[in-house]
């Protein structure tokens, strides 16, 4: 009965969570999220991917022989380096967080004009 009895008392209050898909958590404006590369303003020095401690960046050449970064999502640890480290700031944290998908393609970031 001591169940019963907790039921009773706490039905009327309102829920401790949150329904998660249909309600989601405000995050903060500094939340370290999946990073953006904003290729306009990359000038591929290389320093995102020399301060990478998961190897989520790699430098690629293009087919006008410029470099440019390579970003892996599903290796990085949103510890923001790479952000911290790019001279231009063509590199940001967003506040996205859901990240998860069937399609491997879609966690690599390609600059444009490369293909794998």
């Amino acid at each position: 009965m001591p169940i019963f009895r907790e039921v009773l008392r706490t039905a009327p209050k309102k829920r401790a969570t949150l329904l998660y898909p249909f309600e989601k958590r405000d995050v903060p404006l500094d939340y370290r999220g999946r990073i953006e590369i904003n290729y306009d303003l990359c000038v591929g020095c290389g320093l995102c991917v020399k301060e990478c401690p998961s190897q989520a960046l790699e430098l690629v050449t293009l087919p006008d022989g410029k470099k440019k970064p390579r970003y892996y999502v599903a290796r990085c640890t949103f510890c923001a380096q790479c952000v911290e480290s790019c001279p231009r700031n063509a590199i940001k944290s967003t506040q996205i967080y859901e990240l998860a998908t069937y399609n491997r393609k879609a966690e690599v970031v390609e600059p444009c004009g490369t293909s794998r």
